[in-house]
């Protein structure tokens, strides 16, 4: 740029300009931007008050990350604190409540690094698990932040298998107390957000002792840090993990305990309670114990998974369209890299994959409000399918999510890799969404379990919860398309998903039964399933989701051309999972050959239609530029501009280097002497 070759600084006046490239792709939306916001928002109340909690967050200094890629671990823990504190006071001052429409606007416009995430899991589960009296004593004094808490469900021995948790809780009669131990080093708590350093109250999960005898996992109230001083607590030994691949802000801890007494209150008892005498009593059901960690998931989709996804599509979108790169026409200038179709099919299945699974999050939210009814009224019917759902789509909308995220980091080349573009620290956040509240393969198991459950009812003509009654349901043995414009039509290849779903189910039950009738143990047969369980799991939320994105386009009104695109995202997301996946397609000759082709002939022409309206789609997302930190990613397209003024900004260019004294000097110096 002629202002780099006269020397003069650009800050502020000319990164006030939009980049032409840019501009050029907002002039022809083919729908309005500001109305597909809105829809995906839940209505234009809705986005004006998350533009309203947004801007109120990102002019507050004290929430700025304008340094946030240059900090050290303590640095970054430290911010995080700070920003936790003073988001306390912010909330008074604004008169944001908990339990208010504004709240759950705040997490995505601070975007990350705040402490005390784990405090509100702490406050959930006694919400959800404590009794009237438990929940009167102990929220009011979570809720003023009197105390600090944190979850302590997983050891260094054991994550997601619960039944196999070591620490234990001993009940004491005499002085109507738990005594509290992680007898070996295995069953140390391990992973803990906010306690390695912050917390003073944790919710622990123990397996419970009474007179000898083993009730399984069981939470309790356990304080581990002086309110005085913020010392250990008698028989608390606690500290921080050390660095990670990311969350350097969190402090994740571990817990040990030795003989640490609680009160026979401080066991959380809605559903199940221990007597003065000893006496166990239940009151629902033992699933109830998974409860908090499958709100955890569901909440954790929506705010940890998709919004990453839908940032990264925000800045590689961006600037595939200020990239120039080879000619695609000789004579011509350098062409966009979102002209390219190779760069189409990285990036736009991505964005159609972020719309998909925004609208999946709506149809979990439900399944969870109703469910929510009814655990409150005691009755727990829907307990088994919130879980299959809950820990089904937490593994597959992680892995694809995950995949996105880094496909969105390497089409932007090498400023992908730079911290700057704001990409790599989506990625690594991610990634780590793939393993906790529950590892993938695991999760897709605990779905499958349920399916072949559902299958094996359906099959005996039994009721089925309404996600699986497909599986009852006899459809035609091969797919009905003629042509290429045959696979736009969702009934189509939504049948092709159901198809191809139930196969895998079906198949796999067969196979479990015939293992079983051979003289193989269950345990032996499952284990011997499990690929292909796992496999049938991902189909069915595939299925699922593509069903709903097609329910969804389906209800929504015609007008401002919303409707329109949003198929032809529907279209573009279904196609890709089939061109991605033929083999499952492919396999017992539901497709053929030569509609596979058609298949790719169809997703690939929808490339260009969508390509014209990407960064309009992006746009809607409504992210602004501090939320995106992302050199490559601003509205305003200024990329290398950005790119070399945020670079002035590392420490490094402004401090000694720390190695030219020492090494630098005397390695030239005596190279030179030589000479």
């Amino acid at each position: 740029m002629a202002l780099l070759e006269t020397g003069k600084h650009w800050q502020g006046s000319v990164l006030s300009s939009v980049n032409p490239d840019i501009a050029g792709e907002r002039q022809t939306a083919s729908f309005s931007v500001e109305k597909l916001t809105a829809l995906l928002d839940g209505g234009v109340e809705q986005t004006r008050m998350r533009r309203a909690v947004a801007e109120a967050i990102e002019c507050d200094p004290e929430f700025s990350r304008e340094n946030q890629y240059f900090q050290s671990q303590n640095e970054r823990y430290e911010a995080a604190v700070r920003k936790g504190v003073h988001l306390q006071k912010k909330m008074r001052e604004m008169g944001w409540t908990e339990d208010g429409p504004e709240y759950k606007y705040i997490y995505r416009a601070l975007s990350g690094d705040v402490a005390f995430l784990l405090h509100s899991i702490f406050m959930r589960s006694i919400s959800v698990l404590g009794s009237e009296k438990q929940v009167t004593k102990w929220i009011p004094l979570a809720s003023q932040y009197r105390l600090i808490g944190s979850y302590a469900q997983t050891e260094l021995g054991h994550g997601t298998y619960l039944q196999g948790l070591e620490t234990t809780a001993v009940f004491d009669s005499s002085t109507q107390e738990f005594i509290l131990n992680t007898p070996k080093i295995s069953a140390m708590k391990w992973w803990p957000g906010d306690m390695g350093r912050s917390a003073t109250h944790t919710v622990a999960f123990a397996q419970l002792y009474i007179h000898g005898k083993c009730y399984g996992v069981h939470p309790f109230i356990v304080q581990i840090r002086s309110l005085q001083d913020h010392s250990l607590c008698p028989g608390v030994t606690a500290g921080d993990i050390g660095p990670k691949m990311s969350f350097e802000h969190a402090d994740n801890g571990y817990l040990m305990l030795q003989n640490v007494r609680v009160p026979r209150e401080n066991m959380l008892s809605k559903f199940c309670e221990v007597q003065p005498d000893g006496t166990y009593r239940r009151l629902g059901s033992q699933q109830i114990n998974y409860f908090t960690m499958t709100t955890v998931r569901i909440s954790l989709i929506s705010d940890e998974v998709i919004t990453p996804l839908m940032k990264a599509c925000t800045i590689a979108i961006r600037y595939s369209v200020v990239r120039r790169q080879s000619k695609l026409q000789p004579g011509e200038e350098e062409a966009k890299i979102l002209d390219y179709q190779t760069q189409q099919e990285k990036l736009l299945p991505q964005l159609a994959t972020a719309y998909a699974f925004h609208f999946i999050d709506h149809y979990l939210q439900e399944l969870f409000n109703r469910a929510y009814r009814e655990i409150q009224r005691k009755n727990f019917d829907m307990l088994p399918e919130l879980h299959a759902s809950s820990s089904g789509f937490k593994a597959l909308i992680t892995q694809h999510c995950t995949s996105g995220v880094e496909i969105c980091l390497r089409a932007c080349g090498g400023h992908g890799y730079s911290l700057l573009s704001g990409l790599p620290s989506l990625y690594t956040k991610i990634l780590a969404s793939c393993i906790y509240e529950g590892e993938n393969t695991i999760l897709l198991l605990q779905t499958a379990r349920f399916l072949i459950k559902s299958f094996m009812a359906a099959s005996s003509g039994q009721p089925v919860p309404p996600s699986v009654t497909y599986l009852a349901a006899v459809k035609p043995r091969k797919c009905p398309a003629k042509n290429k414009l045959d696979f736009l039509s969702p009934d189509i290849y939504t049948e092709a998903y159901e198809h191809t779903a139930v196969r895998l189910i079906r198949s796999t039950a067969a196979k479990l039964q015939d293992l079983i009738q051979s003289g193989v143990k269950k345990h032996d047969a499952w284990n011997q399933c499990t690929v292909q369980l796992a496999q049938a799991a991902k189909a069915h939320c595939h299925y699922i989701t593509v069903k709903n994105f097609v329910e969804t386009v389906e209800r929504l009104e015609t007008k401002a051309g919303i409707q329109k695109i949003m198929k032809h995202l529907c279209d573009l997301f279904a196609l890709h999972g089939i061109f991605s996946n033929a083999g499952i397609f492919l396999h017992d000759g539901y497709l053929s050959g030569a509609q596979m082709d058609m298949v790719t002939a169809s997703y690939l022409d929808l490339l260009p239609v969508i390509r014209k309206d990407a960064v309009p789609l992006v746009d809607a997302f409504d992210f602004s530029d501090k939320s995106l930190n992302s050199a490559l990613g601003s509205y305003d397209g200024q990329v290398y501009q950005r790119l070399y003024e945020w670079a002035q900004k590392s420490p490094t260019n402004t401090q000694m280097n720390p190695a030219y004294e020492r090494y630098l000097k005397p390695l030239l110096h005596n190279t030179l002497s030589k000479l």
